[in-house]
């Protein structure tokens, strides 16, 4: 009783029956399970909890009110941090990303304009300065606000809707949950703002650029392509997105989980937090780099000379070989690791950053 007490159960002793008042006398072995349950009833304990004469042992039950703790998080804060991370991440990470492009719109096929990597970023700022490191970035920086939100929003909410109580799923749902997660960015997003962001950079690279600006460029491509303009590439862009959330999400849950040791609600703080983005970037750049590379050609302004995705990847492996899949592989790392490490720390400091201003019971 004194344990009872302890956790804030009431014992009223004159709901017990009068004869188990006396210590003295006997329970017998055909009443001790009507009176374990008439003890557990009257400190306001369910059947399941209490006093176990059998094995005498005790059960505590939690205090009435209080809430089971789970590795659910609230898609509503998901929408908020992820949009958060997704613009602070690009702004830092941009340049890695224009060169790439750079390197695989410049095409083996032609008079190559690029030597490596380096050589991009010395050509680039030579005719533009640094600032043309940061060309098609508002094209860009307008979509990752929504397509981080819209990643892990969905990533939370499939994530919520496939695990069990405690917030575990097997290895098959993480999977399931990232793909899920990637193909929703994709359709919603992605697709119509990385076609966008493509024709940007490659017109600038044109003798006569014809884009004067972000809402400019747009109803120029709306005006001369409609919207099925901005839509290019919508297949190869869903493989793309949809394997890489499916990998990064995979490899980063494992990586934390390990770290948590079962504890869903431990932190495995900032520097953990990074690593494990990181190695799932890279992972994910190495899966999936060809369908990057078919991506950005379906997307781009010489997007007509291919009838399909599968002709774009018959003619590059025709002409080009099957190096020119992994063409600009090394900045894509780079910005990948980058990218995803960054936006994993930035996304789990500011849900918890929202934990402590925006109570949601049942979610953490």
């Amino acid at each position: 009783f004194a344990t009872l007490k302890s956790l804030g159960c009431v014992v009223s002793f004159s709901s017990l029956p009068e004869e188990h008042m006396d210590s003295s006398r006997h329970i017998s072995p055909t009443s001790s399970s009507q009176t374990l349950t008439q003890l557990n009833a009257a400190a306001g304990l369910s059947s399941d909890s209490g006093f176990d004469g059998g094995h005498r042992r005790f059960v505590a039950a939690a205090p009435s009110g209080q809430k089971k703790a789970t590795g659910k998080r609230h898609p509503g804060k998901a929408i908020l941090a992820g949009g958060i991370a997704g613009g602070l991440e690009i702004m830092i990470t941009f340049p890695t990303e224009y060169v790439k492009t750079q390197l695989q719109l410049d095409e083996k096929a032609a008079q190559p304009k690029y030597k490596g990597p380096l050589n991009c970023v010395a050509v680039t700022v030579k005719e533009h300065g640094v600032g043309g490191l940061y060309r098609g970035l508002s094209s860009l920086l307008y979509g990752s606000i929504p397509k981080a939100s819209v990643r892990f929003s969905v990533f939370e909410y499939l994530k919520n809707k496939l695990a069990d109580d405690k917030g575990n799923l097997t290895q098959g749902r993480i999977l399931l949950a990232g793909l899920g997660a990637g193909v929703s960015e994709a359709v919603l997003i992605v697709c119509p703002m990385e076609t966008i962001k493509v024709k940007f950079i490659h017109d600038q690279t044109q003798p006569k650029p014809q884009y004067r600006g972000f809402l400019h460029g747009v109803s120029t491509i709306v005006r001369q392509e409609g919207i099925r303009g901005t839509y290019q590439g919508l297949f190869p862009t869903i493989l793309k997105q949809g394997s890489n959330q499916a990998i990064r999400f995979f490899v980063f849950t494992n990586l934390k989980r390990w770290y948590q040791g079962g504890d869903n609600s431990k932190d495995i703080g900032n520097l953990r937090t990074m690593f494990s983005g990181g190695l799932a970037g890279a992972a994910s750049v190495f899966g999936n780099t060809p369908i990057d590379v078919v991506k950005t050609r379906m997307q781009g302004l010489e997007a007509s000379k291919y009838s399909s995705s599968w002709d774009c990847v018959k003619k590059i492996w025709k002409y080009e070989g099957a190096k020119a899949f992994y063409k600009g592989t090394v900045p894509r790392l780079g910005r990948v690791v980058a990218d995803v490490a960054i936006v994993f720390t930035l996304y789990e400091n500011i849900m918890k950053l929202l934990n402590t201003v925006w109570k949601t019971p049942n979610y953490r």
